[in-house]
């Protein structure tokens, strides 16, 4: 799968390395808006080509899958660029600034029969079926509370800070939290309250979000840009609790009893740098003929983006693309 990278920044230079450990892809051609950069990336990680425009390389035959590792306010254009040059397409969380940027993806994916995944990578990754078995298994007993946290101190970064960049808090990392809720306790969800801070700018810059199953279990999620924290993922049964360390991407996963005596330890395989697994699944699924990813079908992208609209609607957060 000969794959093309718009967008060479930070995110790019972090998924990079997997993309050439994986045997099913051919690190074909990177573009970024200055040819120099996007010279100095493809010589860095073997790219066989660098453009300086995002038309010239999807102008290019030879790309068949687009990674988008543009900012997320840039997500809708760049996606739908792509699909109009037929190319398949896989793109940084967050998908788009809102839901209905992301069924209109999605609807222009299906008209030409292309995939279009959120490449969300704890999505993919083998710890989220680890986590998973461990809960179906009983060990715990029956869940009742999940709490997750993932805080940075980002707040002097412009894509957190600035509307213009769909900044804040939740569209950046609160995507995480959300995801591990829905991952892990499903998406019955009855009532979600929340609670924010917000930057000077106007975005979300911390915020506690709880969402309200059918069933009466709760996660409780925080998030914040101000600060670091243990970015630990606990859920609580009756038996005792699971802990997984840093939601963001897992390293292990630990069961304790009620008296708090540590039952078990199971780390995550060994690993490139965690992106692989999504670049996998892309491959594969196009090769399959599908045009959405099994770890992330499009209902489940929309559904976190519906969440998110309705969080920032009850904080009062627009940016200015939606005005």
């Amino acid at each position: 799968m000969k794959i093309g990278i718009l967008g060479a920044g930070n995110i790019s230079r972090k998924v990079a390395p997997a993309l050439v450990a994986l045997p099913e892809i051919e690190c074909c051609a990177v573009a970024s808006r200055e040819l120099a950069k996007a010279e100095a990336f493809a010589r860095e990680f073997g790219f066989a080509k660098a453009y300086g425009s995002y038309e010239a390389l999807l102008s290019d035959p030879e790309v068949e899958l687009v990674y988008v590792a543009t900012p997320h306010s840039h997500h809708y254009g760049h996606m739908m660029l792509c699909l109009e040059h037929g190319k398949n397409v896989i793109c940084e969380k967050a998908f788009t600034l809102n839901a209905q940027q992301a069924k209109d993806v999605f609807a222009a994916a299906r008209a030409r029969g292309l995939y279009v995944a959120e490449a969300i990578w704890t999505r993919y990754m083998p710890s989220r079926k680890m986590i998973q078995d461990l809960l179906d298994s009983g060990v715990i007993g029956k869940p009742n509370t999940l709490t997750a946290n993932l805080s940075y101190v980002i707040s002097g970064v412009r894509r957190i800070y600035d509307p213009a960049l769909a900044g804040g808090a939740l569209l950046d990392i609160g995507v995480y939290g959300l995801n591990f809720a829905l991952m892990h306790f499903g998406h019955d969800i009855v009532r979600v309250e929340s609670s924010v801070a917000k930057m000077d700018t106007g975005v979300d810059g911390m915020e506690t979000i709880t969402l309200h199953y059918r069933d009466g279990r709760m996660a409780v999620l925080t998030h914040s840009v101000y600060c670091r924290s243990d970015r630990m993922g606990i859920v609580h049964g009756d038996k005792g609790y699971l802990v997984v360390e840093n939601i963001n991407n897992p390293q292990s996963i630990q069961v304790f009893d009620t008296q708090d005596r540590l039952l078990a330890r199971y780390d995550v395989p060994e690993q490139v740098n965690g992106y692989e697994y999504e670049f996998r699944e892309a491959a594969r699924c196009i090769g399959e003929g599908k045009l959405e990813a099994d770890s992330m079908p499009h209902c489940d992208t929309i559904e976190v983006m519906e969440l998110m609209d309705s969080l920032r609607k009850s904080w009062g957060v627009v940016y200015p693309q939606e005005q």
